[in-house]
């Protein structure tokens, strides 16, 4: 069976509205969710430069991906997994950091605890805290408070079940309250 003129005209026609059609889905879902992607990076990575290169690669991938012709059914869960694929790859090339390095970036230890109040923590605090949980714990709460996803969207997002997602972040936060109470009662004893 050959192919007629009218049968290529077609297939170049089909092509070019399903590349029209990534072209939109991918400029919309830039519009909608670079901010949250992010901030998300950010508060992965806690490096400014990194997250932006992050977020660059995330979209990059994603119109490939498009561009290719495939479909995405969810395209915010689809960017959210691409850049967490992304952050796990690059951790897994992650040198070790020096403590100079460190206290460069604006980290310093809080020799005082009388400083702080009883009942109050700041956000850089509760960043800190959450940064010091396990992935799995912290991955969930960023998503959840920092992102505003939903249970549903987290769990497309982590290839989970929404009930392994509502498990995490129930023992996630019970581990920040133990922390938090560790705090204030070292800080009660000074």
């Amino acid at each position: 069976m050959k192919a007629t003129l009218s049968d290529i005209k077609n297939t170049s026609n089909n092509w070019a509205i399903n590349q029209f059609d990534a072209e939109r889905e991918f400029l919309t879902s830039y519009a909608a969710h670079s901010d949250a992607i992010f901030r998300y990076c950010y508060y992965r990575v806690f490096d400014r430069e990194k997250a932006k290169d992050y977020v660059q690669e995330t979209y990059l991938r994603t119109w490939k991906y498009l561009a290719e012709g495939r479909k995405v059914d969810n395209i915010r869960a689809f960017l959210y997994r691409t850049a967490t694929n992304i952050i796990i790859d690059e951790s897994r090339k992650k040198k070790a950091t020096s403590l100079d390095q460190i206290m460069e970036k604006g980290f310093a230890p809080n020799t005082d605890p009388r400083q702080k109040t009883q009942d109050h923590f700041t956000g850089q605090e509760l960043i800190a805290i959450i940064k010091s949980l396990d992935d799995k714990y912290k991955d969930v709460i960023l998503m959840k408070y920092l992102d505003d996803l939903s249970t549903k969207e987290i769990a497309l997002v982590l290839n989970e079940t929404e009930n392994n997602v509502y498990v995490r972040l129930s023992r996630g936060l019970e581990k920040v309250k133990e922390v938090v109470r560790g705090q204030e009662v070292f800080a009660l004893r000074m």
